[in-house]
């Protein structure tokens, strides 16, 4: 049984003491792909000495996230675009709108979201989408880019069933992770009428540890107790869940 973990920051301060055991019990759980989001360019260094320790099972992205869009994100967007120029990426991620902490650079973040999408677009790459408190802002944004060239995940996706519909439209999977183990997520009243072909695994580590590690350090390794919600939500078995999703982040993220 193969397990992947389409969003995970490994290379968070929070592992500095621990990573290689981190890493040895999700593989030893099945968890054995590791895809790296981006926040910005303070933390390119961290993540490239991660894939040089990793190389088989981390796969990393570039982008800027929306919470390190300020004043200076057209010097942190040229940054990514440089990324872009010298190597090969999974993704660009994650990206979007967050207005749950700060609403004061929305026209920044609207930007920089747009531009990055463009960016994926020219080269041939899905988006991991951030998106809190920021459906509608995101679905305008997304409504102008739409088309064949434009594919990814909605990480961390916590909206209603219409807006999971809607995402889908966009060519967008699911990113699914510790909120749907949640007394309060909602998202497990109606992820079964998602078909599960739309659907990826992730634990956002070391944030939004499922249930019963909640408010505690998330790790990869709780990936199955994610996946094993969707044991119940589905009723199928755990390996049928690892194989169909792990086979959506392949088909989403080409490795």
């Amino acid at each position: 049984m193969i397990l992947t973990d389409t969003h995970t920051h490994l290379y968070s301060e929070s592992f500095d003491e621990d990573l290689d055991s981190v890493i040895k019990r999700a593989i030893h759980a099945g968890v054995t792909r590791f895809f790296i989001p981006a926040i910005d360019a303070s933390y390119t260094q961290r993540m490239l000495i991660l894939e040089a320790q990793y190389s088989e099972n981390v796969f990393l992205m570039t982008g800027l996230h929306p919470t390190s869009v300020k004043e200076n994100y057209k010097g942190e967007l040229k940054h990514v675009s440089e990324q872009l120029q010298q190597r090969k990426f999974i993704a660009i991620g994650e990206i979007g709108i967050d207005l749950y902490w700060d609403q004061s650079h929305l026209k920044e973040q609207q930007d920089a979201f747009q531009t990055q999408i463009q960016w994926a677009k020219k080269y041939n790459l899905p988006i991991a989408i951030h998106c809190r408190d920021a459906f509608e802002e995101i679905f305008e944004i997304l409504e102008q880019e739409k088309g064949a060239d434009l594919f990814g995940v909605f990480h961390c996706f916590t909206g209603t069933f219409e807006q999971a519909q809607r995402a889908i439209s966009f060519n967008m999977k699911l990113g699914i992770g510790g909120v749907v183990t949640f007394k309060n997520g909602k998202i497990d009243q109606f992820l079964h009428r998602i078909p599960l072909e739309n659907i990826v695994l992730e634990t956002d580590a070391p944030y939004l540890a499922p249930t019963p590690y909640r408010g505690k350090r998330n790790e990869s390794s709780y990936l199955n107790l994610i996946a094993q919600k969707l044991v119940d939500i589905y009723q199928i078995d755990i390996e049928t869940i690892a194989e169909i999703t792990t086979q959506n982040s392949i088909d989403l993220f080409g490795i």
